[in-house]
């Protein structure tokens, strides 16, 4: 995809959103259920749409919330839902929606006091402490969210009392009860109005900033943070973890920060991405151009996205630190810093992330476990504490408390963040200095993923290929040691194929909601080496489409 020419530079009136006609649309557009775009539609994290396409609005969210308390009836859940919102347009009306279905149908809500917001990280944590050593009247939460998503979006994620996101045998169940919901007229939902359901009874305001907060310790440790002296300049990108950092500045003494406090559901403060489009992710250098002005006055910098499960790191003489660098930091800094964790803990990474992380564990003698894309992977990991860490290419990632037990069971970018001042108080290296050390041991890694348009019916083909799918035995000049079509480190089917050689490999995998397919490719040999890999993956695919 070709870079905009406006990419990252600040966001014109004409790249806002109408904030009014979004939240019109999203009370007064009824989903069309004919159509496949106007669905519920659960992906790896959760419905997501736009109330401008009639593909999130109340009618979705009513449907999703009744189908959720279906759920837990079912699964004999009798515990309290926690209910967190981020800070898009969107998210507070779906809130709204939400309490009035739960209320509805006599479920005790937990939610922020004062309407505050609440980070995905922070839900998992406080569902795991809740349900900490209890097999009965067990809590689990909402999370109304589309992460990253432009500022028109909205999206809504469930997380069942294990913390962590719904597995996918649970979220189908949900995405069919919703949409014959929908298809009866909401039929069979039970819902009251949003100022009844306050005075209810079955809403209870909390505070779960203070826990989360004084919890951290658990997990960080703040004592050489701040003996370092460390100068920490964070941008939350107008995301839900905004009044949060205040709290872990003065819980911990250290020099936070904020170089951008604002929280405008247009988020007209932002840089474009790299196609124009005004998108709060923390992976992108586009979207961080902000905050990357102001790298070489901290001793740090990091961003995150409005849900605060992904993490943006950024070194002074450096910039944005690739998500797949930082991970393999991360880990390489945890394995050796972490006396009480058990050695024979594994380390989580998706099949697309990168091979730096496997060396890195070989070199270490730790188990390294691949699994398809998705965090739902490591729920059970993280939670009955068998995997120290879990995390995605895309910058999503957690790991267990110092202590070798469960912190949370969903993606934390504010430990992932406060991880990164650990490593330079400790090591007196910032996490950019540090990867420079492990390319250094194990070679340069060339990474890259690009998206390729392909047909329905071509996209369709794609869970049906595995290695006999091709006949090829070479890849861009090596041989081909493994075609997988399941994920090695738990059999589980990969919904598309990678292809490894020693030095490099690709994996390829439809979207979930467009006409295109992604290629991930990685090379430690050059430049052009990846390039080369690139071209022939999409040959082989192509190929192996049409046979």
């Amino acid at each position: 995809m070709a870079i905009h020419e406006r990419a990252g530079t600040l966001a014109l009136a004409e790249d806002l959103v109408n904030i009014p006609k979004l939240m019109s649309y999203y009370y007064r557009m009824i989903p069309n259920v004919e159509n496949v775009q106007q669905k519920v539609t659960f992906g790896t994290s959760g419905h997501r749409g736009s109330a401008l396409t009639s593909s999130f609005n109340q009618n979705h969210i009513w449907a999703i919330a009744q189908a959720v308390v279906d759920y837990r009836q079912a699964a004999n859940i009798t515990g309290p839902m926690i209910v967190g919102y981020d800070t898009h347009a969107l998210s507070y009306a779906a809130f709204m929606s939400v309490v009035e279905v739960l209320t509805a149908n006599q479920v005790k809500v937990l939610i922020q006091a004062n309407d505050g917001f609440t980070p995905t990280p922070v839900v998992s944590q406080a569902i795991i402490s809740a349900n900490k050593s209890k097999s009965i009247d067990l809590t689990d939460g909402l999370i109304i969210t589309p992460s990253h998503n432009p500022p028109q979006d909205g999206g809504i994620k469930y997380n069942p009392p294990h913390g962590g996101p719904a597995e996918g045998e649970i979220t189908k169940q949900i995405e069919n009860k919703a949409n014959a919901y929908l298809a009866q007229q909401l039929s069979g939902v039970k819902k009251i109005n949003y100022g009844v359901a306050l005075a209810s009874g079955w809403v209870q305001e909390t505070d779960f900033i203070a826990p989360y907060v004084e919890s951290l310790a658990e997990v960080i440790d703040f004592d050489a943070i701040k003996k370092a002296n460390l100068r920490l300049g964070v941008d939350p990108l107008g995301g839900s973890g905004i009044y949060y950092w205040q709290h872990i500045a003065q819980r911990y003494g250290l020099d936070i920060t904020l170089v951008n406090e604002k929280v405008d559901p247009t988020f007209s403060f932002m840089t474009l991405d790299k196609d124009g489009k005004i998108r709060m992710d923390c992976s992108s250098p586009f979207a961080m151009a902000g905050l990357l002005q102001h790298s070489d006055n901290f001793d740090l910098c990091v961003g995150n996205d409005p849900d605060y499960d992904r993490h943006g790191i950024v070194c002074p003489g450096f910039g944005l630190m690739n998500p797949n660098h930082y991970l393999a930091v991360a880990i390489d800094y945890l394995i050796r810093h972490r006396p009480q964790w058990d050695k024979n803990l594994a380390i989580g990474k998706t099949l697309v992330s990168s091979a730096m992380i496997d060396r890195v564990c070989a070199s270490l003698d730790r188990a390294c476990l691949e699994v398809p894309v998705g965090f739902k992977w490591f729920v059970d990991g993280l939670a009955n504490s068998t995997i120290a860490f879990g995390g995605e290419e895309s910058a999503g990632a957690a790991f267990l408390k110092r202590d070798g037990s469960t912190w949370c069971t969903d993606k934390d970018g504010f430990i992932l963040a406060l991880l990164a001042l650990e490593i330079t108080a400790v090591t007196g290296k910032t996490p950019a200095q540090s990867y420079q050390e492990l390319t250094a041991e194990f070679g340069e890694s060339f990474y890259n993923r690009i998206d390729s348009p392909i047909s329905l019916k071509k996209k369709a083909k794609f869970e049906q290929l595995n290695s006999q799918s091709f006949t090829e035995t070479s890849l861009a000049g090596e041989t081909i040691t493994a075609i997988l079509s399941h994920a090695p480190g738990n059999k589980a089917a990969i919904g598309g194929i990678k292809v490894t050689t020693e030095n490099g490999w690709f994996a390829a995998r439809p979207s979930g909601t467009e006409a295109l397919f992604k290629i991930y490719a990685e090379s430690f040999i050059s430049q052009q080496h990846l390039d080369d890999i690139i071209v022939q993956a999409q040959q082989m695919i192509d190929s192996a489409l049409k046979r």
